[in-house]
């Protein structure tokens, strides 16, 4: 007798058997109770949460002779028929392979003729999307006027390439992600059905690698019964199996990382790829990883929301007392990047290298939270090597919340030349750039100047919200501040300047300074002015604004100030 495969054998028969979609059952069981069956649907969703299972299911209880709360007896004739695939009633096309006009006139012929036993024939048309244009076309008619015996289930995966002609003419269920904890459930369960002894820790971590579909749960835990089967399956069996790696090994990664231990992090990849484990795999669990320790940093109720066992959350909640949440946030970004990448690229383990290379040396990359970490590293140092310099820890702090966050470097202006201009171009660290440095050419030394005590608080209290200020108001607003500094210009008034012509264009508009000037008095308690000028073709913003005393005590003499 040939072997079954578990997601076939176990597929629901009825509504109550199907797992995590508790929301559409119900309401599809309410119109067959209440007699208000609707002619199209629209099941979408991603893959095996099931949408054709539910489709079957439905089918057999519009059809079933005896229903029982709305769903199909399962005994009658009809229901059997249609289990067995005899029905006529019940027609179900792959538009992958069935996708052209004229599979879609042979549909509409077919309605025309009432069915010959029970009440409704019904069309289950899988991956509708791939359905063509003229298809697509040719269904409209027939979808939007069937005749009353007549119901069409349309299902995708890919819901946004449906046109909205069709959209329009269906009732639409968007199926869930089935959560870890009732996969699992569903494992166990099954398992025990089917006399397999396997651990919970294995199940629930197929249940978690199945990322939300019941089917890839099954035909995972089908893949490693085979491998072992006929003994006890362990979480290690299962980690083998799908060239996972265990938790531990993510530990000592991230200690190499924090560490700075770039060939010992290098060396733990060297023995995954030895151990013959999916270096897909690895990078998808370790960001995994990453956000269970973000999550423990940054809320009060991360058990609640982290799947584990309280034993591993107490690990994790060591292990995140190691790092801060701005540097797990760029080693996240770092290797979703990464696994974008690895979908296309021939030389995984080349690219993984480079990741863990730019985690453990972020001087290697210029953006905002590789110099937040930088920054981090320079004030752990202050106690513990020479001195460093205070206003220089202050100036590229300054930079990094003004105007990294707002847009990127100043055009023009290298790392540890003139300084990391900020929003408001005032945060440069003179010609020395970072202490002990070389000294820097003289077009790149930034300006001085003097502005009235007042004006530099105001200027500073903005510059360093600006890139907080741009991110609430979103919108169209948010990509045309991109590269943007603030600068003085008079009592209660600041100038935006801009370094794209187009952004400017955009920026510029009275409507656009006037919802920035509102939120800054909303939030701020200020009545500033703002205005908006474009940067000058080859001007440096690196200019440091200091208050008329400060300069005055520094120089020993009478000043001119800028009006």
């Amino acid at each position: 007798m040939s072997y079954t495969a578990l997601y076939r054998k176990w597929r629901p028969s009825g509504f109550e058997d199907v797992k995590g979609q508790d929301h559409i059952v119900q309401t599809l069981k309410n119109q067959i109770t209440g007699q208000r069956v609707g002619h199209a649907y629209l099941f979408c969703g991603t893959r095996g949460t099931g949408k054709t299972t539910i489709a079957k299911i439905f089918a057999k209880a519009v059809n079933c002779e005896h229903p029982a709360d709305g769903s199909p007896c399962g005994e009658c004739a009809s229901c059997q028929s249609i289990a067995a695939g005899r029905s006529m009633n019940v027609v179900e096309i792959d538009a992958a392979s069935n996708n052209g006009v004229e599979n879609i006139r042979e549909i509409r012929e077919q309605v025309q003729y009432p069915p010959t036993e029970g009440r409704y024939r019904v069309y289950i048309i899988d991956e509708v999307h791939m359905l063509s244009t003229g298809a697509f076309n040719a269904l409209l008619k027939t979808l939007e006027e069937p005749p009353s015996y007549v119901i069409f289930i349309l299902a995708t995966t890919e819901v946004h390439k449906i046109p909205i002609t069709v959209l329009s003419r269906c009732q639409r269920y968007d199926f869930r992600r089935i959560t870890i904890d009732t996969i699992a459930a569903r494992l166990r369960e099954l398992a025990d059905a089917e006399q397999i002894q396997a651990e919970d820790r294995a199940l629930s971590y197929i249940a978690r690698a199945a990322d939300g579909s019941m089917r890839d749960a099954l035909s995972l835990l089908d893949q490693c019964v085979a491998f072992h089967y006929g003994t006890l399956l362990t979480y290690d069996n299962v980690l083998q199996v799908l060239g996972a790696v265990d938790a531990s090994v993510f530990s000592d990664l991230l200690r190499a990382v924090l560490e700075k231990r770039t060939a010992d992090c290098i060396r733990k990849l060297e023995e995954m790829v030895i151990a013959g484990r999916e270096l897909g795999q690895f990078v998808a669990d370790f960001i995994w990883y990453l956000r269970n320790l973000l999550v423990l940093k940054t809320t009060d109720d991360a058990e609640g929301i982290l799947e584990m066992s309280e034993d591993n959350i107490k690990r994790l909640k060591e292990e995140a007392q190691l790092v801060d949440g701005d540097t797990l946030m760029r080693f996240i970004r770092i290797f979703s990047d990464l696994s974008n990448q690895l979908r296309y690229a021939s030389q995984k383990r080349v690219l993984i290298e480079v990741a863990l290379i730019k985690l453990t040396k972020p001087q290697m990359e210029e953006n905002l939270d590789s110099i937040l970490q930088r920054l981090a590293e320079l004030e752990a140092r202050m106690d513990e090597g020479p001195a460093v310099d205070q206003e220089l820890l202050k100036s590229l702090a300054a930079q990094a919340a003004g105007g990294m966050a707002a847009g990127a470097f100043a055009p023009g202006t290298p790392e540890g030349a003139g300084g990391l201009p900020g929003a408001g171009g005032s945060a440069g660290m003179g010609a020395g750039g970072i202490a002990g440095g070389a000294a820097a050419p003289a077009d790149y030394i930034p300006q001085k100047v003097a502005i009235p005590k007042a004006q530099l608080e105001d200027l500073n209290l903005i510059r360093q919200d600006w890139g907080k200020i741009i991110r609430d108001l979103g919108g169209a607003i948010r990509p045309s501040f991109r590269d943007t500094v603030l600068e003085p210009s008079g009592d209660s008034c600041l100038c935006i300047v801009f370094s794209s012509p187009e952004n400017y264009a955009i920026g510029s508009r009275p409507t656009v300074l006037g919802e920035l000037e509102t939120y800054i008095g909303q939030h701020y308690g200020k009545e500033l002015y703002l205005k908006a000028r474009l940067k000058n073709a080859g001007e440096r913003l690196n200019t440091i604004y200091v208050s008329d005393e400060e300069l005055k005590e520094a120089i020993h003499m009478e000043i001119t100030i800028e009006e």
